[in-house]
């Protein structure tokens, strides 16, 4: 009755197609208000005065809260740097400042939100205007304000890692080549925006339905804020339109309790309700990175690369998020899947007036990808190497060491990987190496204009939390029947932000019983009935769920066998330690799985519009075993239409702190007719050791390759490296022009 490997239809499919399924905009509950929120408008300000009065006073206003009404005035997932309404009179220190253009100011709950809307405009908000800042690379000179006071520095924080002799080995190498690469801000675009309703139930319980990535974080947060225990909060999550790390960090989560709670201390007792607009969305949570990193690699004749130096600056907005764990990861992954015996790192990420950069799926990966398997291609070039060729002289293997001075966990498949897409791509290999396909670069035919090539990438990417955060995931399994198994309830509290998970979770339930799929019943995402599953990012969800399913199953099981009818068990799983990076050293153990992948895409440029085209990718990704293998396909084609808006179209522009492309006809997403004509999804298994089932997370690691293998097939298309992106027409044609000057 295995479960396992079938590509069972999504257990969500029927309600989302026939609109059935609510998402959090769509509950709507007796007798509710609506809230709309005052951001601040401007990206650095004292805020000298607020005056409610008008507002209050208009006809249908129920209330309008400020920062005095937030009992604990700060929240954040790794510090609590962050005011959740900034203002006057509150005890956080330094609350009385703005810092972005998206943070919230006052509340205002009212019977319509066409009301809500009107009396924010009737809110007086004095402010005084301080320096703007929004170049981490200028935040970091010394003679700048300081943006946290309290802080002490721009910098947020710093890693470092020195490994061998780096200026030895440099000048010891037969090639040096250097790069300096800027990745650009992108926005989540995910399909619903923020919205959410919130409610004081019958057990005095603030619960607010809501989506996001971690129940029992987000509960965690609005305790906080609230000043209350945690079990006097409930947070459900219903079906969520999207997340890709853009729902980890709160947005209307702790707002809307706050509403709810303060109307019920007031004796008002109704629902609150918001649904951010496109607009609001963008400008109020959070984007990816942007990164500058300047990098040297050296490598001997024979392409063996030697030595590594790398600086990085990273962009880490107005607040901290999850800034540490993605420059954690951009740290790590800055030199590729490669060993290199000796590797200098520095990196940082800077306080900025632009809005917060947290997490997006990849979570610093992307940023390191780029600059490290661009470099790897321009060594490649500069040895007279095929690119493919000069990597699997390099690639991590079996107890191979990492920058960091330790060996990747057991299961190391790169080689692998990277030998079947090549081959898949056309790439033959003979007795001198590999060498890569001919035929995708004559001109096509009729159209002189029209340039291609082909590029390819590979990478990894870490599975759990890294460097030493806290990691489990529980699980409760119920089995029910008299003489045999007649249903199996499975609480788990994961979050299904379109992936598939709950599916996963229910083919994994009914395979670890052994029971057909029709008897596993979920109750899933809702902190009242649910152990805490951390969250649904990081690759993390089908390796820990599982683990922690296969648990509670074994002990249900073993309770059934002894006549115990129901037979109900809980389990938590715990993964393998990490430890973070040694100050000085940067020595680590910083994950416990890793997946691996590789990408070969054929590129298309149009030299008279600077469009490009992407015509072919393959793409050959190790899962160790494919719970579902059509979800797992769905899983690498929209990571890759994602990373093709990436690479290619999605420019996301602040100018002194302030968005200009703050909507979906400003700011450009991949539609049908931008996606690859083509894409292979070549789906791999070698089992994780650790793995349940064998199976690796893989969410994120076929966003990691794209843009580099872009960028190689630009250059072999044009003859031009391009070092930032998005590949936009202008810039392609920019840099063209700049070509056939230097001609």
């Amino acid at each position: 009755m295995t479960s396992i490997g079938q590509s069972v239809p999504r257990i969500d499919a029927v309600g989302k197609v026939t609109g059935e399924a609510l998402f959090p905009g769509d509950f709507n509950l007796e007798n509710q208000a609506y809230m709309k929120i005052l951001f601040a408008g401007r990206p650095h300000a004292l805020i000298l005065r607020v005056d409610i009065t008008q507002a209050v006073a208009l006809p249908g206003v129920l209330a309008v809260f400020t920062a005095e009404d937030v009992p604990v005035n700060e929240y954040g997932l790794i510090v609590n740097d962050q005011p959740v309404l900034c203002g006057l009179n509150s005890p956080k220190p330094h609350a009385d400042r703005v810092r972005f253009a998206g943070d919230q100011v006052a509340l205002v709950v009212a019977e319509t939100e066409e009301i809500a809307a009107e009396a924010l405009e009737l809110i007086k908000v004095e402010y005084q205007d301080l320096p703007i800042i929004t170049d981490p690379r200028v935040a970091l000179q010394a003679d700048q304000p300081l943006l946290h006071p309290d802080h002490g520095s721009n910098v947020f924080i710093k890693y470092r890692i020195r490994k061998g002799d780096v200026d030895s080995a440099f000048a010891g190498a037969d090639v040096i080549v250097e790069g300096y690469y800027q990745t650009p801000a992108q926005e989540h675009a995910y399909l619903q925006p923020e919205a959410g309703i919130s409610y004081v139930d019958e057990e005095g319980r603030v619960t607010v339905i809501v989506g996001g990535q971690w129940t029992h974080e987000d509960r965690e947060q609005i305790a906080h804020a609230l000043g209350l225990p945690e079990e006097q909060i409930r947070v459900i999550y219903p079906a969520i339109g999207g997340a890709f790390g853009g729902r980890e960090d709160m947005s209307v989560q702790i707002v809307l309790a706050l509403a709810a709670w303060r109307l019920h201390q007031r004796g008002i007792n109704r629902p609150v309700k918001i649904i951010w607009s496109r607009e609001e969305s963008i400008i109020g949570h959070h984007k990816r990175h942007p990164y500058t990193i300047h990098t040297r690699w050296g490598a001997d004749k024979n392409g063996k690369v030697v030595a590594a130096e790398v600086d990085i600056i990273s962009d880490c907005g107005a607040y901290a998020y999850t800034s540490s764990k993605v420059l954690g990861n951009a740290t790590l992954m800055c030199t590729g899947p490669y060993e290199i015996p000796n590797v200098k790192v520095d990196a940082r990420t800077v306080y900025t007036n632009n809005i917060p950069n947290g997490a997006f799926r990849g979570f610093g990966g992307p940023q390191g990808a780029y600059a490290a398997e661009t470099q790897m291609n321009k060594l490649a070039e500069a040895l007279g190497m095929d690119p493919v060729e000069i990597r699997m002289r390099n690639l991590l293997d079996e107890g191979s060491l990492l920058s960091v001075g330790t060996p990747l966990p057991k299961g190391v498949s790169i080689k692998a990987v990277v030998a079947k897409c090549a081959e898949e791509a056309g790439w033959v290999k003979g007795d001198s190496g590999w060498t890569r396909p001919h035929g995708y670069f004559e001109p096509v035919p009729g159209k002189p204009h029209l340039k291609r090539g082909i590029g390819f990438a590979c990478s990894f990417k870490n599975v759990g939390f890294s460097f030493g955060a806290p990691e489990n995931c529980s699980a409760t399994i119920e089995i029910e029947g008299t003489s045999e198994i007649e249903r199996v309830k499975l609480y788990h509290a994961g979050a299904e932000v379109g992936q598939g998970a709950h599916t996963v979770f229910t083919q994994m339930a009914a395979d670890a019983v052994g029971v057909p799929l029709e008897k596993v019943q979920l109750i899933a995402s809702d902190t009242l009935t649910s152990l805490n599953s951390g969250s649904v990012s990081a690759s993390r969800m089908t390796f820990m769920a599982g683990n922690a399913i296969r648990g509670a199953v074994e002990r249900a099981l073993e309770k059934w066998k002894n006549e115990e009818r129901p037979a109900r068990a809980e389990f938590k799983y715990l993964p393998p330690r990490t430890t973070p990076y040694d100050p000085e050293t940067g020595k680590s153990e910083p994950n416990y799985a890793y997946g691996y992948v590789a990408e070969a895409v054929v590129v298309e440029v149009d030299l008279e519009t600077g469009q490009v085209r992407l015509v072919d990718v393959k793409c050959a990704d190790d899962v160790g075993k494919a719970v579902n293998p059509r979800m797992v396909k769905g899983q690498i084609e929209g990571a890759i239409v994602q990373a093709a808006g990436y690479g290619i179209l999605e420019n996301f522009i602040q100018v002194d702190g302030k968005v200009l492309t703050s909507t979906l006809s400003t700011y450009l997403i991949p539609t049908v007719l931008d996606i690859p004509e083509k894409v292979e999804s070549i789906i791999l298994e070698y089992p994780d050791p650790i793995g349940p089932w064998g199976a690796r997370g893989m969410g994120e690691m076929p966003y990691l390759p794209l843009v580099p293998a872009i960028s190689a097939g630009i250059r072999q298309a044009t003859g031009k490296w391009f070092d930032q992106f998005p590949y936009t027409p202008e810039r392609i044609l920019m840099g063209l022009e700049d070509l056939s000057e230097t001609d």
